[in-house]
């Protein structure tokens, strides 16, 4: 889709030629004496329109309006999460009717930031179309927004929409990936599409190590998931570099089992088509390298996917069963359907070799988080406050947001094992935590954060499909870390002169 910010106040707009404009009023909106403001100065006078947020009034080929359709919006005060419910709503109205060419404009005194982004992945999210396994589907029909802007958006807001147009780009790559069948995006092709997105962009390179080479660095907790699968493991290493080689990367780590079965644990059969979904770590971390190409920061990342399918064949690994971790801590698999932390592990082992200056792993790991959580906020855990609320703050800017929840010691008392330095496993009470206290484990070396995304990443139900999130979380906090870089590299130089 094609994006376009321009400056429009309502008598500019009226004048856009689109197939349908959609007007964000806000309380207290002041008109002119344009076509636009005349319908709405009478529509509000009449009562048979509002500001509340939600609230919607179509008009169809208004006299003065160059737009076949004319959709007042009522958004509040302007907030971003206001103005996004009331797009999706007008959105919702006018499925069917094969939209091209959309306008949007803010019948306000100025945009915000947010909500320059919230327009922006709000439009693209309500008219994305899955058709890769469905042919026949009608893909998506609207190939351009125009975003009105009542005044000439200064440095930031321009930035805003920059950054929007870059994650909608990176949040589409993760959908994709994560909506594909088990069949259409094993570990082969996902280490494909790393290497094509590589081969777009001159900043990132991609490696994908095959089984040989897995076996070779010791990741017998990995290779151990993948046994029970005819379909080969890949570890796929993608390299981002916008800034100096010398400069420490922020790692990601993303969950890539492309399928879940739970293994000799065995899922119920209700719902299992869902475990397609357990790889959308993986596809955050490739959206979020979409995005990265797309904006190029001044900051080194590296991301580190661990795809596998985890299935019941003779040669699967058992519950009771004990493997060596690439770290050489020994692990009792107590239950094989605790695989995703299984194939972590060995990931944040390899990411020592990085010296990282952090490290942020991205899973679908626990039902026990959607209880915590449902599907509002991913669960985060880390070692390190400010981290963790880099993360945080990054969420709430990207309106992809997180909760932190704690890591206390006790948890991980019923991980202790009589024939392993460790189980997989601790029983149900606090399942998320316990979770997080096994990858804690392996993550000693560098500062280090976990997202549980099981609950935000994709949804069932007529609306099934992946989310794309937390891309939209994973690029502010990176952008925000690149824009710390050059201080961060002053202090540390004048702490060197010092020394």
């Amino acid at each position: 889709m094609n994006f376009e910010c321009q400056v429009l106040d309502l008598a500019a707009a009226a004048k856009l030629k689109t197939d349908a404009l959609l007007v964000l009023v806000p309380e207290g909106v002041k008109l002119g004496s344009d076509a636009v403001s005349f319908v709405l100065s009478h529509a509000l006078k009449a009562g048979d329109f509002s500001a509340k947020p939600g609230r919607l009034l179509p008009a169809y080929r208004v006299a003065g309006v160059a737009a076949d359709r004319l959709v007042f919006v009522g958004v509040g005060e302007g907030l971003a999460r206001q103005v996004r419910a009331g797009l999706r709503a007008a959105l919702a109205q006018l499925q069917g009717n094969h939209l091209k060419k959309l306008g949007v404009v803010l019948a306000a005194p100025s945009a915000s930031e947010a909500v320059v982004r919230s327009v922006v992945q709000t439009v693209a999210d309500a008219t994305y179309v899955f058709t890769t396994s469905k042919p026949k589907a009608e893909a998506r029909s609207l190939k351009s927004l125009v975003l009105g802007l009542p005044e000439a958006p200064d440095a930031l807001v321009r930035q805003a929409f920059e950054r929007a147009v870059a994650v909608v780009s990176g949040v589409e790559l993760a959908k994709e990936w994560g909506n594909r069948p088990g069949n259409m995006a094993t570990p082969t092709l996902l280490g494909q599409a790393a290497q094509a997105l590589a081969s777009d962009s001159s900043k990132i390179s991609c490696e994908v190590l095959t089984p040989r080479e897995v076996a070779k660095l010791g990741m017998g907790s990995f290779m151990a998931v993948a046994q029970g699968s005819h379909e080969p493991l890949r570890f796929i290493v993608l390299k981002y570099q916008g800034a100096a080689k010398s400069e420490a990367p922020i790692v990601l780590v993303g969950k890539g089992i492309t399928f879940d079965t739970g293994g000799i644990s065995l899922k119920p059969g209700a719902e299992m088509d869902e475990m397609k979904f357990d790889m959308c770590g993986a596809a955050s971390v490739l959206g979020t390298f979409r995005a990265l190409a797309d904006l190029q920061p001044k900051l080194n990342v590296v991301g580190l996917i661990a795809a596998a399918e985890n299935m019941p064949d003779g040669k699967a690994i058992k519950p009771g069963d004990v493997v060596t971790s690439m770290s050489g801590q020994t692990i009792e698999i107590l239950n094989t359907d605790a695989e995703g932390r299984l194939v972590l592990c060995d990931a944040l082992t390899y990411a020592e070799r990085f010296k990282p200056r952090a490290v942020v792993d991205i899973a679908t790991l626990t039902g026990a988080c959607v209880i915590a959580l449902g599907a509002v906020r991913s669960g985060l855990y880390s070692t390190s406050d400010a981290l963790a609320q880099a993360l945080l703050s990054a969420g709430e800017s990207a309106q992809d947001l997180a909760w932190r929840m704690p890591l206390d010691d006790d948890y991980a008392e019923g991980l202790k094992s009589n024939f392993a330095d460790l189980a997989n496993v601790a029983g149900r009470p606090g399942g998320s935590i316990t979770a997080a206290k096994f990858l804690q484990r392996f993550a000693t070396a560098f500062p280090w954060a976990h997202l549980d995304i099981a609950g935000t990443a994709w949804k069932s139900g007529a609306a099934k499909g992946a989310s794309g999130r937390p891309v939209p979380l994973l690029v502010d906090y990176l952008l925000a870390e690149a824009a710390l870089a050059p201080a961060k590299t002053k202090k540390a130089q004048k702490a060197q002169k010092k020394a």
